[in-house]
């Protein structure tokens, strides 16, 4: 029995993401069916490419009412890449473009001058690694279980997520001295700025860990 649900509208690396999930012991199953996502136990919302783009495709599959359904059921969520930041409320990319609301904050552009004023290529390419506020060996949140702060993931981006709320801020990278949330939380709602399926075993440690996440709520919910 499929136990996630991945949206399935055309954008992103869907396959590869299905292939990390299914290794990690999970079921998924792709799709662009609004009652199959609808009924989702979980939803993963993956994406690469313009976030104006996007959202216009999610709108044209008639996708955006039944993600939005699941996303504020405190089913599990995650989004990744391009789908972490159509959680936000708005993207300046090629335009101001709405956003799912999910996640206070906007999506704006990586500046093509570091801190120092040098200039720095876009977009951020590469292997980079992720640290929070903490100082400890390991992250506190239960999606980041069993990864070590510097641990390096895979990140292809131009823009980043900048949320309102600290709080919400699980894991952070740095670019040219520009901070760039990496992970973000805000209860059942969960997002990476990089690709988990293309970061090696730390990324199938993070896609098991919101798997069993996944199974916790499910027995909760039973």
């Amino acid at each position: 029995m499929n136990n996630i649900v991945i949206v399935d509208y055309g954008v992103g690396n869907i396959l590869s993401v299905t292939r990390a999930f299914t290794y990690v012991g999970g079921a998924p199953l792709m799709t662009d069916s609004p009652d199959l996502i609808r009924s989702a136990k979980a939803l993963v919302l993956p994406g690469v490419g313009a976030f104006g783009s996007a959202i216009q495709m999610l709108r044209e599959k008639n996708l955006l009412e039944p993600i939005l359904e699941v996303a504020k059921s405190g089913r599990p969520f995650l989004g990744i890449c391009l789908g972490m930041q159509m959680m936000m409320e708005e993207s300046e990319e090629f335009g101001s473009h709405k956003g799912l609301g999910l996640i206070a904050g906007n999506v704006v552009a990586i500046p093509y001058q570091d801190t120092e004023g040098n200039s720095q290529k876009v977009p951020h390419v590469g292997w980079n690694t992720i640290s929070d506020r903490t100082n400890k060996e390991g992250f506190e949140d239960e999606i980041l279980r069993g990864i070590k702060q510097g641990s390096s993931f895979y990140f292809v981006h131009s823009f980043l997520c900048s949320p309102m709320d600290e709080e919400e801020r699980v894991a952070d990278t740095s670019y040219g001295g520009v901070r760039i949330a990496a992970v973000i939380r805000k209860g059942n709602l969960f997002g990476c700025q990089f690709h988990p399926e293309k970061s090696g075993g730390k990324g199938l440690v993070f896609l098991k860990n919101f798997l069993d996440i996944v199974h916790k709520q499910s027995s909760i919910l039973v």
